[in-house]
């Protein structure tokens, strides 16, 4: 829904209402994930997609009827003999649809929802996608530290998915949760999806160079909010990196660790030195290697750049189970050159690292494209 979000808001400020469909539960190899949205607009246009192409079509026939109607539908969308090409899914997953209408009757509260998404505000949006009474289906509620604004149908359906929901968000993901048509957790008849829109993750760059400048552009890209730090004021400026969300004069190490001390820094979090010079990279690392929990360190420097910056950073102490946790060189070997192939180098390991992927050409692979994806989410 992220992705659609601005397009979303135009029709729905317009007074125009607007479907939108939303994946809300995937099995096998389904192209595209929990949350991913698809807009059919009151002009007939079409935003986002929630399968990459393959049922696009259907999604936006289904779309068009839930517009005129005004009445939600959660549709199913697979392969079997009959349905393949008629629908196009052929990869072999499975997609359940959600299909809504929006505007500003059934949806008052999307103003505010996305000024929290805006500002990032840990929100979460939760409706009703099943119920064995239509009724309850559609029902929406938004989830804020202060709890539901709005009703699912009942309290103790509100008790229930308020709790469960709150797990969702502190992890940042999106799912579908099953309970029995009053909130009973070991009943079965009612689902609900949740939306999480956590904050971004962090993506923490240093070293004010041009390399780092187009890391920054590719990490925008990929959805994190990018800090630029370096302690030369002349080259640490907004006009050299109108990529990154924020640009900031400091000591490397200093920030790190002030980041750290404020909570800032969390397992999602990616570090990536690019300032291959002694004075600042071996202080920064030590601090990088040491945080409790970050997802990814890489330093940039050339074969001698890395035995020598190994050989300092055990001289500082550097343990060999923390050096571990160093990628240096940084990135995928992509025989890259330029700093735009060199971003994506970079890009391509953070990606792997996440999702487990190995690196290898998927031509010579038998394993799964779409890593960590498999199953339903409730």
């Amino acid at each position: 829904m992220r992705e659609v979000l601005p397009a979303l808001l135009d029709w729905w400020r317009a007074g125009e209402p607007v479907a939108m469909a939303t994946v809300v539960a995937t099995f096998q190899s389904a192209p595209r994930p929990p949350g991913a949205s698809l807009l059919v607009g009151p002009d007939g246009s079409v935003v986002g997609s929630v399968s990459g192409g393959c049922v696009e079509g259907a999604v936006f026939e289904l779309g068009q009827e839930v517009l005129a109607s005004g009445v939600p539908t959660l549709q199913r969308y697979g392969v079997s003999d009959d349905d393949a090409f008629a629908v196009g899914l052929t990869c072999g997953g499975i997609l359940d649809v959600y299909v809504e209408r929006v505007d500003q009757q059934s949806f008052p509260d999307l103003d505010a929802l996305a000024d929290d998404i805006d500002t990032g505000r840990p929100v979460a949006l939760v409706a009703v996608i099943e119920h064995p009474d239509p009724s309850y289906v559609g029902r929406r509620a938004v989830l804020r530290d202060a709890g539901l604004v709005g009703s699912l149908g009942s309290p103790r359906i509100d008790d229930a998915v308020r709790d469960d929901a709150l797990g969702l968000l502190a992890a940042g993901t999106s799912g579908t949760l099953a309970y029995g048509p009053d909130g009973e957790r070991r009943g079965e008849g009612m689902r609900v999806f949740v939306w999480a829109f956590a904050p971004k993750p962090r993506m923490l760059v240093f070293g004010a160079i041009d390399f780092a400048a187009a890391v920054a552009r590719m990490g925008g890209f990929l959805g994190y909010h990018v800090t630029v730090c370096d302690a030369r004021p002349v080259f640490a400026t907004n006009s050299r990196f109108p990529g990154a969300d924020e640009v900031v004069v400091a000591w490397p190490h200093k920030y790190l660790r002030a980041e750290q001390e404020a909570a800032r820094v969390d397992a999602q979090t990616i570090i990536c030195v690019l300032t291959h010079d002694p004075k600042f990279d071996v202080p920064l690392l030590e601090v990088a290697l040491r945080l409790p929990a970050v997802g990814y360190v890489g330093a940039m420097g050339s074969r001698r750049t890395h035995e020598d910056r190994l050989v300092r950073l055990r001289e500082a102490g550097v343990t060999e189970a923390e050096l571990e946790r160093l990628h240096s060189p940084i990135g995928l070997d992509l025989g890259a050159r330029t700093p735009e192939e060199t971003a994506i180098s970079i890009a391509a390991e953070i990606v792997a690292g996440r999702w487990g992927g190995s690196g290898e050409p998927l031509s010579g692979t038998e394993s799964r494209i779409h890593h960590g994806s498999s199953g339903d989410t409730a």
